[in-house]
């Protein structure tokens, strides 16, 4: 038997309403069969995420310790696999996939160590250089055919402006947020083609394992990708860890690490602000997130 952190369940139930509950209630069934299938045996307390269950596991061939991840197919996760792939064949630092069952979603995973987070790091600007240097290896590679596109993004989020601007009750927010898809209609037509995180934060780089000859390392793990412009990735590392006194260093730090132009990536980080703000007012919220809106009045010089 797994446990099913009472967390993930909500976080299912509340954001996908039936289908959510449906997947919290098939995970042991899933779990099961995919660790006969595998030859897996549990290996620790699971761990979970916004949206999956983590398994730690050993392969019973070769004793090798690896992570079952069980989580829902959406647009976001469906092309993990994919990217997981590409960047293991070029090097650049992701965590490698062992196998994946196309059906459900499921990947088997190396295992990292959970216990050494980024987020754990005492200095965070330190933090935010490794964070950068990650980064930087994971938008040198091209995103392969058949991901979800930036142009994509940012055409159904202009679309959507005119009328979910108008939900926010401060006139200063949908003045914020107007300046936002602004910058983002400065450049949207040229979304870019590298292959993109989408949610590089800090608890999504973790230590490798020396077990696995990966001792030193930082790995990123958790993708959302999509084929883009590498300006899009450096939201996460301004919110996460919040500073609002850091924003713009931190800014600074990463479009040098990752040879960005400056005014392309503040428009691509805006675009970051308008999509949370959009999604908000979509789920009801009045107001843009303070954090949020400190990052775009930063990066507007405001």
């Amino acid at each position: 038997m797994i446990e099913i952190p009472d967390e993930l369940a909500a976080t299912q139930s509340r954001f996908n309403g039936a289908a959510g509950r449906a997947f919290v209630a098939a995970l042991p069934d899933l779990a099961a069969r995919l660790l006969e299938r595998w030859g897996l045996r549990p290996d620790g307390p699971s761990m979970y995420g916004m949206c999956a269950l983590v398994l730690p596991v050993v392969r019973e061939a070769d004793g090798r310790p690896a992570a079952l991840k069980l989580q829902a197919v959406d647009e976001e996760t469906a092309g993990e696999p994919v990217a997981l792939r590409a960047w293991s064949a070029a090097g650049a630092g992701a965590v490698e996939l062992l196998d994946h069952d196309p059906e459900s979603g499921a990947l088997l995973l190396e295992r990292l160590d959970e216990r050494r987070p980024l987020s754990g790091e005492a200095d965070v600007r330190e933090a935010v250089k490794v964070l950068g240097s990650v980064l930087a290896r994971l938008v040198a590679v091209p995103a392969p055919e058949g991901l979800r596109t930036l142009g994509g993004v940012a055409e159904r989020m202009l679309a959507e402006v005119p009328e979910r601007v108008g939900l926010l009750a401060d006139a200063a927010d949908r003045r914020l947020l107007a300046d936002c898809a602004a910058a983002v209609r400065e450049v949207a037509g040229e979304p870019g083609d590298r292959l993109l995180h989408w949610d590089l934060h800090y608890d999504n780089i973790l230590a490798g394992r020396a077990d696995a000859g990966r001792a030193g390392e930082w790995i990123a793990l958790d993708p959302k990708p999509l084929a883009g412009d590498p300006g899009f990735e450096l939201f996460p590392a301004l919110d996460n860890l919040f500073d609002a006194d850091e924003v713009v260093w931190r800014f600074d730090a990463l479009t040098e690490a990752l040879g960005l132009d400056r005014e392309r990536a503040r428009a691509w980080t805006l675009g970051r602000v308008l999509q949370n703000g959009l999604w908000g007012a979509e789920e009801g919220e009045v107001r843009l997130a303070p954090d949020h809106a400190e990052i775009a009045r930063r990066l507007l010089g405001r």
